[in-house]
């Protein structure tokens, strides 16, 4: 894609709600792609120390950290993605498998747009290519008839191919990626015995799967071999979880043309309720009965996130834990009736004291209290 193609795209694209990490980030990525003297791989945009930079921030060169968590992970993958094995992240859900996925595309290929979304429906075809029947029955079969997945453009072009929910598809179409992946070649037989691509250098696939997820297809032992696996695990570090939380939420208010912040004690209540749920243990060493539902990170996002647009769009106040409260309903409390009565226990225990000494916590309890 040239310059003045990539202006056109922004240009249709900036009503959108969310803009791929390419277009979202163009000026930290041109301002990396001007400073980089470091080596690339071939097919590379940019140098893995600048890939690294775009992940994880440069103050240096106004690249903000967009990535919270492991940042040895990080450099695992850019690893990985040189050597000739695809990358599979796996993890809980809401742990940023798939914006880790994005970022690295984005900062290695120029785009992380090749993408084909695991599920039942997949079919082969997803991955290597299909037809425009009405040009195959006018013409037969042609390059121009010829409609390229995602992987195989990838390959085409060499760059990163992304496949969302791995273990969703059907084991026939995993078992098509042991090919793709190892001898980096489809064949086009309509198009005549030779016809085939070869990947393109630079070329590689990064997959996600969820570890929580039911009623998924394992990977045979054959296309886990073509991967090399990473686990995307929860932010351990508590003041980074509450930086990510900030930062996620001002970017999402800004889509409403309003400057709007939780206050430090009301976030310090969503990141300690979130954490002290994951973990099953309080701060302070207390036991918490943890629920089923998935307490990510990004879940807390979308709390936080629901608290100040209730109080600054329907309440008028200024936020409290009240109205985190009444937005961890929809997280907590799923189809597990038992979920209800570990949150109600939180809230009598924890909260309660907590209470004692903060105005965010006794109004998160009055509210939660009330709310149940």
């Amino acid at each position: 894609m040239d310059e003045e193609d990539a202006m056109d795209l922004k240009t249709d694209v900036t009503t959108a709600q969310r803009l791929p990490a390419e277009l979202r980030y163009a000026d930290e990525l041109t301002r990396l792609r001007d400073a980089d003297n470091d080596p690339k791989p071939a097919g590379w945009a940019l140098s893995p120390r600048a890939v690294r930079r775009f992940i994880l921030g440069d103050p240096k060169l106004d690249v903000s950290r967009k990535f919270y968590g492991d940042d040895p992970l990080v450099d695992r993958c850019i690893v990985a993605l040189m050597g000739h094995q695809g990358l599979m992240l796996v993890g809980e859900p809401g742990t940023a498998k798939s914006l880790l996925s994005e970022l690295l595309a984005a900062a290695i290929s120029g785009t992380s747009r090749l993408v084909v979304q695991g599920s039942a429906g997949v079919i082969e075809d997803h991955l290597r290519y299909g037809w425009n029947y009405a040009l195959l029955l006018a013409e037969g079969p042609s390059e121009r008839a010829l409609i390229p997945s995602p992987v195989l453009t990838a390959m085409q072009n060499g760059q990163i191919a992304r496949i969302e929910e791995l273990t969703r598809c059907a084991p026939e179409v995993q078992d098509a990626m042991i090919s793709l992946l190892s001898e980096k070649t489809v064949a086009l037989p309509e198009l005549g015995a030779a016809s085939e691509v070869r990947a393109e250098r630079g070329f590689n696939v990064i997959a996600t799967a969820n570890l929580r997820d039911l009623g998924v297809n394992e990977m045979s032992s054959a296309l886990k071999r073509r991967f090399n696996f990473e686990t995307v695990a929860p932010i351990a570090d508590a003041a980074f979880e509450k930086e990510l939380i900030a930062k996620q939420v001002r970017d999402r208010m800004a889509e409403y043309d309003m400057k709007a912040d939780l206050p430090e004690d009301v976030l310090d209540v969503v990141v300690s309720v979130f954490r002290d749920l994951r973990t099953g243990r309080a701060a302070d060493g207390a036991v918490v009965a943890q629920p089923k539902s998935v307490m990510s990170t990004a879940e807390a996002v979308n709390v936080a996130h629901g608290a100040l647009l209730d109080a600054s769009y329907l309440s008028g106040d200024a936020p409290t834990g009240a109205h985190v409260a009444r937005q961890l309903r929809g997280v907590v409390f799923k189809d597990d009736a038992e979920d209800a009565r570990k949150l109600r226990a939180y809230v009598d225990t924890i909260a309660r004291a907590r209470g004692r000494t903060s105005r965010a916590w006794a109004a998160f309890h009055k509210a939660a209290k009330d709310d149940g």
